[in-house]
């Protein structure tokens, strides 16, 4: 059973002693322990001076954003056992939202159909062409059993779409059974629809595309026809703020690798205050306070963190160079959106890895908005405690911090359900099941897993065992062996990360090897 404990460096005031000094006494401390090792915790009690109060109406001020939740309706008449088949809506001259998603009531219904969307661009007032928005999304979260999984604000949800700066959206969603049957002439065997497929609906919600089924097809549904949407379906709008150290867009590609840090001053957030701070600086121990990076090193320098942080070993260890890192507070983080306190695992024995499957259309400036708009969606819409992820890359290979704890810590992710325990989850931001995965982004990853799993001692190329907190490849408390550096697939039957991204993690795992002088 999992143990709660204060993270590291974090002590609780004792009688007599002021608040503001209880945080300087827990920053000394956190200064001089070591990262890793840390003991396993479901969550660490709440971080002091980070309440409701001023802190996080400043941080609401500083990074402004937010998510609009739109209950969607019946576009026709038709039920299955009682639930509309199609559902959808079309709104536009809505205030501006940079990223799209569809949840529901409950986690553990799945959505079997096809969720389209396409967007009006707020510039120009032109419409996107319709768009697939992945509907799968119930194989990233928090182990079942755990404190987040259980936690009433859990929804189910489809991937996030990042969709650029709009201000209109019309979407549909569709039952479908597992043959690709839809769930219009299930509710009607007498009705077929309409040949062809425009592409477009109107107003009114009128769709031309094609109706499959044709008579007969309602007596399908007791054999396994299109089953009913989840209930509760909701269309979610993400603006994700303007960080003021977001970079600025110079050009229609941005293929070209930033030359530096997002410009200008680092945004404050509700851990901006001088006794937060003291009380959270989870990389404390490897940058300074308030840092917008944590800076690359070359081997010999990383050789010596790691012994400074774990102490000297007898052991011949293996560690690929500490790769640049944007913080947390480099890519704008609100604070205040996330549950107090951190969550640890024992340590890091494999990392998995993911796609976002939000699309490829973002540029490597707009990267700090797409990662808030996804840390937003995984909090606000989602009800999880964080971002999912451990770390994110971008298609120019620049490594963002995800989940807050210290990126040199095993910080408990929801990335791999079922296989959080022991785990960490590196998520290449875009959509890699037909597109093709840049090399910097794969270059990326192996950097960033020679580093981190060299800091547990993992060899890239190896095997490992993790035990399963259930899902539906690995029943709960099977041990089960995988790769040190494993496909999301491979732990839960997904397509993440993509075809293409999956076929890269030879690659990966060979050239971290290499990093790390294997």
């Amino acid at each position: 059973m999992s143990t709660i404990l204060p993270m590291r460096g974090h002590l609780p005031p004792s009688p007599g002693v002021s608040p503001l000094a209880a945080r300087s006494i827990g920053v000394t401390c956190a200064l001089v322990l070591a990262l890793v090792g840390a003991p396993t915790a479901a969550a660490a009690p709440a971080v002091p001076g980070r309440g409701a109060g001023t802190a996080g109406r400043t941080a609401q001020a500083a990074v402004p954003g937010g998510t609009r939740s739109l209950p969607l309706v019946p576009l026709s008449g038709r039920r299955v056992l009682g639930v509309a088949p199609e559902q959808g809506l079309r709104r536009a001259g809505l205030d501006r939202f940079t990223l799209v998603g569809v949840v529901w009531d409950d986690p553990d219904s799945e959505l079997r159909g096809r969720v389209q969307v396409r967007t009006r661009t707020a510039a120009t007032g032109q419409w996107s062409g319709w768009q697939d928005v992945d509907p799968h999304n119930a194989d990233h979260g928090a182990d079942p059993g755990t404190a987040e999984r259980a936690s009433r604000r859990v929804r189910g949800a489809t991937a996030p779409l990042w969709v650029g700066d709009s201000d209109g959206v019309d979407v549909r969603v569709r039952a479908e059974d597992a043959d690709g049957r839809d769930g219009r002439a299930d509710a009607d065997s007498g009705e077929r629809g309409a040949g062809g497929d425009s592409g477009e609906r109107g107003e009114g919600g009128d769709s031309g595309e094609r109706g499959e089924g044709g008579a007969g097809s309602a007596g399908r549904r007791a054999g396994g026809g299109a089953p009913p949407l989840p209930s509760g379906l909701r269309l979610e709008l993400v603006d994700p703020g303007k960080g003021t150290g977001d970079a600025e867009e110079t050009g229609d590609s941005g293929e070209a690798p930033p030359a530096g840090l997002p410009a200008g001053e680092p945004p404050r957030t509700a851990l901006d205050t001088e006794a937060a701070i003291a009380a959270s600086g989870a990389n404390a121990e490897i940058t300074a306070f308030g840092a917008t990076e944590i800076p690359e090193l070359d081997r010999q320098a990383t050789e010596k963190e790691m012994t400074r942080l774990q102490g000297p070993s007898p052991l011949k260890r293996s560690i690929g160079p500490r790769p640049r890192i944007v913080t947390r507070r480099g890519w704008g983080a609100d604070e205040s959106l996330r549950e107090h306190g951190f969550a640890y695992t024992r340590k890091v024995k494999a990392a998995f890895v993911h796609h976002t499957a939000s699309g490829n259309k973002y540029t490597c400036a707009q990267t700090p908005s797409v990662v808030r708009s996804i840390y937003r969606y995984h909090v606000k819409s989602m009800g999880w405690r964080d971002i999912g992820y451990n770390f994110l890359v971008d298609k120019c290979g620049t490594v963002y911090e995800g989940r807050a704890g210290g990126a040199a810590r095993a910080v408990l992710g929801a990335h791999t359900l079922g296989l959080n325990a022991d785990s960490m989850g590196v998520a290449v931001i875009g959509t890699y099941g037909s597109g093709k995965p840049p090399g910097a982004a794969v270059t990326a990853l192996a950097r960033l897993t020679a580093w981190k799993l060299g800091l547990f001692g993992a060899d890239p190329r190896g095997k490992t065992y993790l035990t399963s907190g259930g899902g539906n490849l690995y029943p709960k408390g099977k041990n089960v062996r995988l790769n040190v550096i494993s496909g999301h697939r491979d732990g839960y039957a997904t397509e993440c990360p993509g075809r293409r991204l999956y076929a890269k993690l030879g690659t990966a795992r060979s050239s971290a090897a290499r990093y790390q002088g294997r």
